[in-house]
């Protein structure tokens, strides 16, 4: 399928995919409970590990990271619009929208780091592979993952226009305006000299 069909349809089934709420239903399946009646509320990876549980938080990111991936790397190849890489980039974004907005959760999901990266290594591996490695290095020297987190994506448009894949940058901006956003409570703390570090019972990403 071509044309604005195929455009529509990859960003309904990106918003679908990303709306997926993995670290809701794995906590739930582990019986943990509701993981957004505690800490942040969010469904994110971070707020999984409060639970205690290492393991599962992990799988967590893995998948939260890998709906991002697929969104692009599968369903922009099954719908093409211009090409497969401009679907795959609209079903990412809409990916991340669904997760940070799920309808099946009243619209209340994370804040979407994982799956931007997932996004972004789905669109671009040597983008996404700096965009981690920018995290790895911010969150090791500052013990911010929210810093770490805005550090990341905010510099992810760079190294794509940088490395020549235009359209690829302009949607990382998009995606790190959005992140950014959803992280404003943090940068308050920030700011204050109150956000927890790494480890700590309150960090958020």
């Amino acid at each position: 399928m071509e044309g604005w069909p195929a455009l529509l349809i990859a960003a309904v089934a990106g918003y679908g995919l990303g709306s997926i709420p993995f670290g809701l239903l794995l906590t739930r399946l582990a019986g943990l409970g509701d993981i957004r009646a505690i800490g942040s509320g969010n469904i994110g990876a971070t707020n999984v590990l409060r639970t205690g549980n290492k393991g599962l938080a992990a799988v967590t990111l893995l998948l939260d990271a890998g709906k991002g991936w697929a969104a692009v790397a599968l369903i922009g190849r099954e719908w093409e619009f211009f090409g497969p890489l401009d679907t795959g980039l609209i079903a990412g974004m809409a990916a991340v929208v669904g997760h940070n907005f799920p309808v099946w959760l009243k619209f209340r999901g994370g804040k979407g780091v994982a799956t931007t990266l997932g996004v972004l290594l789905g669109a671009f591996a040597p983008v996404g592979v700096a965009a981690c490695a920018t995290w790895l290095l911010v969150a090791g020297t500052l013990r911010y993952s929210s810093a770490a987190s805005m550090a990341a994506l905010a510099l992810a448009p760079f190294y794509a226009y940088w490395l020549g894949a235009t359209p690829v940058a302009l949607a990382a901006a998009a995606l790190a305006l959005l992140v950014i956003v959803r992280h404003h409570a943090n940068i308050e703390r920030l700011f204050k000299g109150t956000e927890p570090k790494i480890g700590r019972a309150r960090d958020e990403a």
